[in-house]
């Protein structure tokens, strides 16, 4: 944003569109005030891979700094999708990261339900699908599996630090989800001796029809496995 600083002038509007830590836009207002103090912060909510379906459905989360930037951000915005929700900067920046650890958190439990299932001999998959039948309170129990990306653990552990380590959640998640590797190959090792095995792992991004491996957990198993 230094650098930015050298090439706009005081009439541009500058929208924030990634996941940031809370405060990040307060520190951007601090380096760009005495040029340009049009900043909003619009975060982005979409789902990796279905950018197209999902933003002009999405209602819109607009914050600024001035009635300028919120006005003009939000006009934009409209030519998208139909709905904008104005919010100050703060709730944005937290309305981004809670909207993250909300899911991340979901997923953990599904996998904490999967391991507690699979240490009984049991399979989870089945009991998942009792507990949803025609009970809708029970409808969006996520699936078992690697929870992993760019976004849901990052913001996850953005909020325990901005938290001071407090978000005990966020962090019992986080000890779940990134184990589930580990518990895979304990589980595996104890039917098959894999010292000396070829194990086959089909697709290493961080989830199904995608090409992004950053964060995937397909790739620390497979770390693990080597080891």
């Amino acid at each position: 944003f230094r650098e930015l600083k050298k090439k706009i002038n005081k009439d541009q509007i500058i929208i924030i569109r990634s996941s940031v830590f809370p405060g990040v836009c307060n520190k951007i207002q601090d380096i760009l005030k005495s040029k340009n103090s049009n900043i909003s912060y619009c975060p982005e909510r979409i789902v990796q891979g279905k950018s197209l379906i999902e933003l002009p459905k999405l209602p819109q989360i607009v914050s600024a700094f001035n009635n300028k930037a919120k006005i003009h951000s939000a006009t934009l915005f409209k030519n998208i999708t139909k709905k904008i929700i104005f919010s100050s900067i703060l709730e944005a920046e937290l309305i981004k990261l809670f909207s993250n650890a909300y899911r991340y958190i979901n997923f953990s439990i599904s996998n904490q339900f999967y391991m507690m299932c699979k240490d009984l001999g049991l399979d989870f998959n089945k009991i998942r699908e009792f507990m949803r039948d025609n009970y809708d309170r029970n409808i969006n129990i996520a699936q078992a599996g690697f929870t992993a990306g760019p976004c849901l653990l990052k913001d996850t552990m953005q909020l325990s630090s901005f938290f001071k380590h407090k978000f005990l959640l966020g962090n019992s998640a986080m000890l779940v989800n990134e184990n589930l590797p580990i518990y895979i190959v304990k589980k595996l090792s104890e039917k098959v001796k894999l010292r000396n095995k070829i194990v086959g792992i089909l697709g290493m991004s961080f989830k199904a029809e995608n090409d992004d491996i950053r964060d995937s957990l397909s790739i620390k198993l497979l770390k693990y496995l080597k080891s």
